[in-house]
């Protein structure tokens, strides 16, 4: 199965923030109020259901299903919309004071509206938000996935009697109970009642596995959303509607609405993202725009009095506000200096052109399996792979299984596979962390099988490598591993070992391990052994031979924007975009006299006067010895600067004799560009006699990752 691209969800994202924008200034109201109603208090109705269950479907699965005690995700998600909150709350502070709204208000007055109602109209959202996940993360540990649909349903239907179906009770005595309700929260549309449930089935959606085709989600929303129609109009006529938030058939109408979505195959877009939170905050504050344009100008009777004209004009000047707002905060935040001695930038829009340049090589049914093992190659695995899961990538392999623990410990979900050994003392480690261990022989088989607890595994063929794996003519061997009842084996994969060479014999040797390989799935299909997945692809032969098939690409260099070699590039054909650059900060500008000697060893003897600049950048950070006395160089200004006598543990020594203007606390780049000049990770490994996957993954921890 094709693995599920998530941009969907960023798409509908922009939709959804439109249709709140209909829900405030009703578009179609000028023309029909019926039609009007059935767009914006029930097809509208669907937008926040929906922000609700993306932050449900990213942040609760961990929680609930794994029962992960790790609660940064949780801090991650209240800091950040705490901190939007406040914006929200300053941005709305001169139009609440003009419109008087905190004229005589009371603490408890307050308090309603800042936990519950919002601050101005739209804002109620992001309390409620917070509410419900507060709400999932107090009882979810302890309790079913079931019993707590149960209580989260328990608690919609209650807020349905408060909302759509207020006209059933209201003269009840169960009335005093909503009455109660409305003392703290002027709607049952908050965190309590109306975001537990579909913040639980946006986690649900998580893990469900989609079976049925596209065209039954089609049908289902189309009788979902139809029925919600007949539901909310007859409400609507029969005056049973204290506010009409709240639907019954509102959840299974979500339900195949957001199957929908996450199967719409879009490449995720971090910036349809951030404009969409940003027309949802602005738009209220455009309406404001928008009506004070129109008397100035003496337009009202088309700027305001047509509904849909104001609604289109809204719509306008909360997205080009939202635009510019996303456009100055980006480069603001690209343009930030960081204080470190020195650092790596992460360039995150060439990580994802790589991802997508991958992608279209991909043999059908293929996915993406990033190695992420060595630090993600120095760039940082934490950051990458995070980045990559915004991008869909739901799969990740690694080299041992502490780098295993890494990811899940910093919130990432789906599939990590251990491409190396695991001691049996860790054994309990890989199903508490819900690791997949690579099945290195039948000897290691046998062991994992006798911890006693089922373990899941991927079986590994050696068809040429000669390093892990049972060669092929233990075909009988590898069978029977697959007997052994505490190992589910979710995958078989092999390595190509000379998928880089372009001799004759290396494409002939690369050809027959591909056979050897399927020599095996034939011999397991025929006798009926379920392997589920077979892969044997990396970053070389999905270049160079992606016609060969599988259910997983394991890309590791090629992910990064570079390959091995540099004449590499040239023989692939394929544009990839580095994503790493490493800087350093200048301590000191100093002289050095003719005779002079600088540096552990004196290696460098100033012939003339010469300005030397110290980096805070050194072999400890990664940074080869080997480009000590004038093999390589940095990047200052714009200008090369040689790097003179021998690179220290911590620092770096340069000459800057012929370029101006240097000072203390200036950037040196060690690795990207610097005005029209670039030197490369090609650079430095061909400078040293190395490749660049070894330069790249002894790039040290010192060195801060910031992801760009």
């Amino acid at each position: 199965m094709k693995l599920r691209n998530l941009g969907g969800i960023d798409y509908f994202k922009f939709i959804a923030a439109l249709l709140v924008v209909a829900i405030h200034t009703s578009p179609l109201s000028t023309f029909s109020a019926d039609a009007d109603f059935i767009f914006t208090r029930v097809l509208a109705r669907t937008a926040v259901p929906f922000f609700l269950m993306v932050t449900g479907y990213f942040l609760l699965p961990q929680y609930l299903f794994e029962k992960s005690m790790d609660m940064r995700p949780l801090c991650r998600f209240l800091k950040k919309t705490f901190l939007l909150y406040g914006v929200a709350i300053i941005i709305y502070l001169p139009i609440n004071f003009y419109a008087g709204h905190f004229q005589g208000i009371s603490i408890a007055d307050f308090l309603r509206a800042f936990l519950f109602d919002g601050t101005f109209y739209h804002l109620w959202y992001l309390p409620a938000s917070i509410v419900g996940v507060l709400i999932i993360y107090s009882i979810g540990y302890k309790l079913s996935f079931r019993f707590l649909v149960i209580i989260c349903f328990i608690l919609y239907l209650i807020g349905l009697f408060g909302d759509s179906y207020y006209g059933f009770i209201a003269n009840s005595p169960v009335g005093i109970f909503y009455d109660a309700i409305f003392y703290v929260s002027s709607y049952t549309r908050n965190g309590v009642f109306y975001a537990p449930i579909f913040l639980l089935m946006g986690a649900w959606m998580n893990t469900y596995k989609r079976r049925s085709k596209i065209a039954i989600y089609v049908i289902g929303f189309s009788v979902s959303i139809l029925l919600m129609t007949l539901e909310g109009l007859s409400l609507h006529y029969l005056d049973m509607q204290r506010h009409d938030s709240m639907y019954v058939l509102l959840v299974p109408c979500m339900v195949f609405l957001f199957q929908l979505i996450i199967a719409w195959d879009k490449a995720p877009s971090t910036r349809i993202r951030q404009v969409s939170t940003w027309i949802y905050l602005l738009h209220p504050f455009m309406i404001t725009v928008v009506r004070g344009i129109a008397k100035i100008t003496r337009l009202e009777m088309l700027l305001i009095t047509n509904s849909f004209v104001h609604y289109t004009a809204v719509c306008i000047f909360s997205v080009t506000a939202s635009l510019i707002l996303e456009r100055m905060l980006h480069k603001l935040h690209k343009k930030k200096c960081y204080t470190g001695r020195a650092w790596i930038e992460l360039d995150k829009t060439n990580l994802y052109k790589n991802v997508d340049t991958l992608r279209q090589l991909l043999p059908a049914g293929c996915e993406l399996m990033p190695a992420v093992k060595a630090n993600a190659y120095g760039h940082g695995a934490v950051l990458i792979s995070k980045a990559l899961a915004d991008r869909g990538i739901k799969s990740y392999c690694v080299a041992s299984i502490i780098e295993g623990i890494e990811l899940r410990k910093n919130g990432i979900t789906g599939e990590i596979l251990i491409l190396g050994y695991t001691h049996p003392d860790h054994f309990p480690l890989l199903r508490k962390y819900r690791l997949i261990q690579t099945v290195v022989d039948y000897s290691y088989a046998m062991q994992l099988n006798s911890y006693g607890k089922k373990i899941s595994v991927h079986l590994k063929i050696d068809t040429g490598m000669h390093r892990l794996g049972e060669r092929p003519e233990q075909i009988d061997k590898i069978c029977k591993i697959f007997d052994l009842k505490n190992l589910v084996i979710e995958g078989v994969y092999t390595h190509l070992c000379v998928s880089d060479g372009t001799s004759i014999a290396d494409r002939d040797f690369t050809h027959k391990q591909a056979a050897s390989f399927k020599k095996v799935l034939k011999v397991l299909d025929k006798r009926g052994l379920e392997y589920h997945k077979a892969h044997l692809l990396a970053s070389y032969g999905l270049l160079n031979y992606s016609d060969f098939s599988g259910d997983y690409a394991r890309v590791g260099i090629a992910l990064y924007g570079v390959l091995s070699n540099r004449q590499d590039e040239a023989i692939c054909s394929v544009s990839l975009s580095p994503v790493l650059s490493i800087k350093a900060r200048i301590s000191i500008v100093k002289e050095l006299f003719q005779g002079e000697g600088a540096g552990y060893g004196l290696h460098f003897v100033a012939e003339e006067n010469k300005k030397i600049a110290v980096l805070s950048i050194g072999y400890a950070d990664g940074i080869p010895r080997g480009l000590s006395c004038g093999v390589g160089n940095v990047l200052i200004n714009g200008f090369f600067a040689p790097i003179i006598g021998n690179i220290c543990m911590d620092q770096t020594l340069v000459d800057i004799t012929n370029i101006p203007n240097v000072k203390q606390g200036d950037i040196a780049v060690i690795i990207g560009k610097s005005g029209n000049k670039e030197i490369t990770v090609y650079d430095l490994a061909e400078q040293t006699g190395t490749i660049t996957n070894e330069l790249l993954s002894r790039l040290g921890s010192r060195l801060e990752r910031n992801l760009l």
